[in-house]
């Protein structure tokens, strides 16, 4: 089953400067593992310098490698992976998008023309949800869902038979994670359970780390809630815990691995129904879900949880967690790549 394909992987493999473990990392090291030679671009932490050494990744290994695989999310790195398959093209590589911004479907939109010469020319788009497969397909771009992975052996579920308010967020500071919805429902959870608390996982990204300290300052609630940062993937593991419900609060969204994980751990998780979230998540099965910046709604949820309704949603979520194994996965991208 072993494969001797070069790849050249374009992404930002930025976790020895952030600690923050993105899929760059964890699928190469797996491709690794079953004999594809992976050239990774790029670890620069400024995005400038960054976009310049992918493109000339690009250049660099186009006459040595057989497939690109290329990192594409929504915001300002759509460009980078714009500009990267582009210089596939004209060195006539085959090129794979990994579609991972849950805004894509707007980039679809508002960028007709730079969305076709990415996926219409790629060797084959590949989706890690079912909510963005459905979206390229139906606008013509040919889609394959494989899904992200996890090392399920590597996470350990806790069976929590009683719940209590311990709120756990991972997930970046950033507007369209809407995590100063999370510091609003742990204000308004604190109405009936004066004893909750909240801790908060992740980097910043675009000053909402900062506006979330201030709205927890401005409520009176500093003391109930822990900003830890960065934390690496085995340390938020340890962490979980000590912590009962996992929230989600995020405006757009895919399929993140985060969720993912949480649903391995055992934590029973209430998150917002955007995206590709409801394709992740089936209501009061294995997770709830709640209408977006519904900070009431998910209050209720919550507040569901710890009065003992929902008691499989965490057995169930483990289950559909072990899908995502990586021994499950890996035949799709031997497949796909031989």
């Amino acid at each position: 089953m072993m494969n001797n394909s070069k790849i050249l992987y374009i992404g930002n493999n930025l976790q020895k400067s952030t600690n923050y473990i993105t899929t760059i990392d964890s699928l190469s090291k797996s491709l690794e593992c079953l004999g594809f030679q992976v050239y990774k671009s790029s670890s620069i932490k400024n995005k400038f310098f960054r976009f310049f050494d992918m493109c000339f990744s690009v250049i660099r290994y186009q006459d040595r490698v057989d497939y690109i695989l290329i990192d594409t999310y929504s915001t300002s790195n759509f460009y980078f992976a714009y500009f990267t398959s582009q210089l596939s093209r004209l060195f006539k590589v085959k090129y794979i998008p990994i579609l991972h911004g849950g805004g894509l479907p707007n980039r679809l939109k508002n960028n007709p023309n730079l969305s076709r010469h990415i996926f219409k020319n790629s060797y084959l788009n590949i989706s890690p949800s079912g909510y963005l497969k459905d979206i390229f397909s139906t606008n013509g771009y040919s889609t394959q869902l494989i899904k992200n992975t996890i090392d399920i052996d590597a996470y350990s579920f806790k069976e929590r038979a009683i719940l209590k308010p311990k709120l756990l967020f991972v997930r970046a500071f950033a507007k369209i994670y809407n995590p100063t919805m999370a510091i609003h429902v742990l204000n308004k959870l604190k109405e009936s359970y004066p004893e909750a608390t909240l801790c908060m996982v992740g980097p910043d990204k675009d000053g909402e780390l900062e506006t979330s300290i201030n709205l927890a300052k401005e409520l009176n609630i500093m003391d109930s809630v822990e900003f830890c940062g960065v934390l690496s993937k085995k340390d938020w593991h340890l962490k979980s815990i000590d912590y009962d419900i996992f929230i989600n609060t995020t405006n757009v969204d895919n399929t993140p691995v985060s969720v993912i994980e949480a649903m391995a751990l055992g934590l029973p998780i209430v998150s917002t129904n955007v995206g590709g979230i409801p394709y992740l998540i089936e209501d009061k099965v294995d997770g709830l879900l709640v209408e977006k910046n519904n900070v009431k709604q998910m209050t209720e949820n919550i507040k569901s949880l710890l009065n003992n309704a929902h008691k499989d949603v965490s057995i169930n979520a483990r289950a559909k967690a072990e899908s995502f194994a990586w021994e499950v996965v890996k035949y799709k991208w031997l497949e796909l790549l031989k």
